[in-house]
């Protein structure tokens, strides 16, 4: 309990980020209409037909989430490009965010808020945690 107080995985929080926005995705619902279920394009293409290179298809795929790093191209595309795994490339991301975000301060208020909060704390305790 105490390592995981002080062990942190950056490559891992960028993963679980992506898989809470597909997440999120998902739970916000999919919309079922005749377009969306393509019931026109069944009828013109037919069965055994070639969906995937219909206008709908391409339209349509804009609709579902669209994860940074799940590679979804083929095996032989994928090693040509460096053969990435997702956790590699989720180090390589979280290593980007740390080098180069920059965060916008707090508003005052907050601030206020959180110093408050803090000397609250520090006199309930009896010690001082931060120097103003």
């Amino acid at each position: 309990m105490i390592e995981s107080g002080i062990t942190f995985d950056y490559g891992q929080l960028v993963m679980d980020n992506e898989f809470a926005a597909m997440i999120k995705h998902a739970v916000n619902g999919i919309e079922v209409t005749d377009e969306t279920l393509a019931v026109e394009v069944i009828h013109e293409i037919g069965q055994f037909g070639d969906f995937i290179s219909h206008d709908s298809t391409f339209d349509n795929m804009r609709s579902q989430s669209q994860p940074q790093l799940i590679d979804r191209q083929i095996r032989e595309n994928w090693q040509l490009a460096g053969g990435k795994d997702m956790y590699k490339q989720a180090c390589q991301k979280a290593r980007h965010l740390l080098e180069t975000h920059k965060p916008e301060p707090l508003p005052e208020s907050t601030l206020s808020q959180l110093r408050t909060i803090v000397n609250t704390a520090e006199e309930e305790l009896g010690v001082v945690l931060s120097k103003e």
